[in-house]
C-alpha cells in the first residue's frame, strides 16, 4: 500500500512534470510575431528643369524664330509615317527631305511621286530652276499652312499685318531673294506666288499676294525686276499678281519718274509688262478725267 502510494505519487509527480514539460509546445516559425514588412518605395522621378540656351531664350535673338520653326516642324514630322522624298533644289543642288504624304498635297509633287512608284532606292525630285529660299517657304507652308513671317489679323484695326515676332530679328533683305535666272533680287512673295502657280497651290498664291500687299520701302528697281519676273512666270490669264504691279507702279509713278528706272526699262522694252502698263495708265487718265468732269 505504501509502496503503491509512493509509486503513484512518484508517477503523478513525474507525469505532472512530464506533462508540464510536454504540454509546453514549441512555437513554430509561423506562430511567431509576423516579421515587420519592409516597404521599399520607388524613388520619385526627378523633374529636371530644361535649360535654355541664351540664343533660344532671348526674345530679341535672331535665331529664336528659326529654332521655334524647326521644333514645330520636327514635332509634326514625328507624327508621320510616310516615305521620305529627297528634293534637289537650285543650281547648287541643295538637298531637302520631306514626307511624301505632305509633299503630295501639291499636285505637281504628287504626280512626280507617282511617276517613281516602282523606285526601290528612294524617290528623288529635281528642281534645278527653283531657289532654295523659295522652296523652303513652300515646304513650310505644306507642313504648317503658312510661312515666315506669319500673317495675322488685327481685330482692333480690322486689318491684316505681318507678325512682329517673326520680323523683329530678321534682316531687311529677307523680303527679297536672289534669283539666278535674272541675276538679281526679286521680291520673295512674288517668287513664292509664281512657284505656287507652278506647283498648283492656289491657296498659297492668295497668301503670298496678300503678304506682298503689306510690303513697304521697296526700291523702284526691285519692283520693276519683280514685275518682269511675275510676267515671265505667270500665264497671260493671270489677273491678280500682274494687276497688283500695274496698280503699284501707277500709284508710285512720281517716284518712278524721279528715279529714272521706269523710263530706262520702257526704252529697253521687250516685255508685255509695259504694254499693259501703257493701257492701264490710259484707263487711269480717262477715269480721272471723267471723274473730274
Amino acid at each position: 500500500m505504501f509502496t503503491s502510494t509512493k509509486n503513484k505519487s512518484y508517477r503523478d509527480s513525474f507525469s505532472h512534470r512530464a506533462g508540464k514539460a510536454t504540454s509546453k509546445k514549441q512555437k513554430s516559425f509561423k506562430e511567431y510575431a509576423p516579421a515587420r514588412k519592409i516597404i521599399t518605395q520607388q524613388p520619385s522621378p526627378v523633374r529636371s528643369t530644361p535649360t535654355k540656351s541664351p540664343a533660344s531664350s532671348s526674345p530679341t535673338s535672331p535665331y529664336a524664330r528659326h529654332i521655334s520653326h524647326y521644333r514645330t516642324v520636327l514635332t509634326t514630322c514625328s507624327n508621320l509615317n510616310s516615305a521620305i522624298v529627297t528634293i534637289c533644289v537650285g543650281p547648287a543642288q541643295r538637298l531637302f527631305a520631306a514626307h511624301e504624304d505632305v509633299l503630295s498635297k501639291a499636285p505637281f509633287f504628287a504626280q512626280a511621286c507617282r511617276a517613281q512608284f516602282f523606285e526601290t532606292s528612294g524617290k528623288r525630285i529635281d528642281l534645278p530652276n527653283e531657289e532654295p529660299e523659295v522652296f523652303s517657304a513652300v515646304l513650310e507652308y505644306l507642313y504648317k499652312g503658312d510661312y515666315i513671317p506669319k500673317l495675322i489679323y488685327d481685330k482692333k484695326r480690322a486689318s491684316w499685318l505681318l507678325d512682329d515676332a517673326d520680323t523683329a530679328g530678321s534682316a531687311q533683305g529677307e523680303s527679297t531673294v536672289y534669283n539666278n535666272g535674272i541675276g538679281g533680287p526679286v521680291l520673295k512673295d512674288t517668287a513664292i506666288y509664281c512657284s505656287a502657280h507652278r506647283y498648283a497651290l492656289p491657296d498659297l498664291q492668295r497668301l503670298a499676294l496678300k503678304k506682298q500687299g503689306l510690303a513697304s520701302g521697296v526700291q523702284c528697281s526691285t519692283i520693276l525686276a519683280s514685275a518682269r519676273y511675275a510676267y515671265a512666270h505667270t500665264p497671260a490669264s493671270d489677273s491678280k499678281l500682274r494687276a497688283h504691279y500695274l496698280a503699284l507702279i501707277i500709284r508710285s509713278r512720281a517716284t518712278f519718274k524721279r528715279s529714272g528706272t521706269l523710263q530706262a526699262e520702257m526704252e529697253r522694252g521687250g516685255s508685255a509688262l509695259f504694254f499693259d502698263l501703257f493701257v492701264a495708265m490710259v484707263n487711269h487718265l480717262v477715269s480721272c478725267t471723267l471723274g473730274g468732269g
